[in-house]
């Protein structure tokens, strides 16, 4: 059922043993096509012929899911002919003195890892879809929620109703143009993965006012349709730079949201004197701290009517 936790009735050395074989296969045949080298024909140690059947392929009677050959039909059992676990791939033995082909295998795996890679992606955004969050998505692959948010980040829209992951099915018009004045790398980063999960955000981040200022005046920069802001920064803090905001006549309709640590009274005072549209204090844990930056998105980029530049 879609969102339930991944399961799988193989272990991970049986599953390796598998991909093993069939990428050994698969780069072999493309090797002997690239090159044309008689030497390449033939089968591979330990298994079938470079062009015959993958091992419980539909030609030997096997059963496929979605087109992928499978072993053993509970997947119990590593294909025939693959590497036993924690062996050595029987394709990877040295091609003697002659380096082509293993420079030709070697170039040819650079280029599979990339179509995996295109690949996943586009199996993660149909497993959102189905259901399945980033937990079982990162399960799927051996990694966290939070390393599957930042492999495959946008995969979902949330909506404040249910605390669930929903897929995204529509895109705005264009991007939302979001500026990040803020100089802590982790709290960057953390923003930056909240928010592409909203969506598609064009996110530029600087470290302190006086570069905000210089790339809000920049001659054809975007104006951004959102400005977060931290209070303390080097140079230019988030204070004087709101100021500086709010009393220029082509920047102060921005709406500016303060996201600080800071809960000094005096600093909440001070932001909303200073015109500020939002003061929203960092929470500690980490989803709350998501949850955040997602409700100031969701508020200034899709409920409320922004101005016109």
């Amino acid at each position: 059922m879609p969102g339930t936790n991944f399961v799988l009735r193989a272990t991970p050395q049986e599953t390796a043993a598998i991909a093993d074989a069939a990428v050994g296969h698969l780069a072999q045949r493309l090797a002997r096509r690239l090159l044309d080298a008689p030497a390449l024909d033939g089968p591979a140690p330990g298994g079938p012929a470079p062009d015959g059947p993958m091992p419980g392929g539909p030609a030997s009677g096997g059963p496929t899911t979605d087109g992928l050959p499978w072993g053993d039909p509970a997947l119990g059992a590593a294909a025939p002919g693959a590497a036993a676990p924690g062996a050595a791939a029987p394709y990877a033995s040295a091609p003697g003195d002659d380096p082509t082909q293993a420079l030709a295998m070697l170039h040819l795996l650079d280029h599979l890892q990339q179509a995996t890679e295109r690949l996943q992606r586009e199996v993660a955004v149909a497993a959102a879809r189905a259901g399945a969050g980033y937990p079982q998505i990162g399960a799927a692959c051996g990694v966290t929620r939070q390393g599957a948010r930042r492999r495959w980040p946008g995969l979902f829209n949330h909506s404040h109703e249910k605390r669930t992951e929903r897929p995204m099915m529509t895109t705005p018009a264009r991007p939302f143009d979001v500026l990040l004045v803020e100089d802590d790398i982790a709290d960057a980063m953390l923003i930056e993965e909240a928010l592409s999960e909203r969506g598609a955000r064009n996110l530029v981040q600087v470290k302190d006012g006086v570069a905000a200022l210089e790339h809000l005046r920049t001659p054809g920069t975007a104006r951004p349709d959102l400005i977060v802001l931290d209070l303390n920064m080097p140079r230019m803090n988030g204070r004087d730079l709101l100021k500086v905001l709010k009393t220029d006549e082509d920047l102060q309709s921005i709406p500016v949201v303060v996201l600080t640590t800071s809960t000094a009274p005096e600093d909440v005072t001070g932001a909303y004197s200073s015109h500020a549209n939002a003061y929203v204090t960092k929470p500690v844990n980490l989803e709350e701290f998501e949850q955040a930056v997602q409700n100031i998105d969701a508020f200034y980029l899709d409920t409320a009517t922004r101005p016109r530049p």
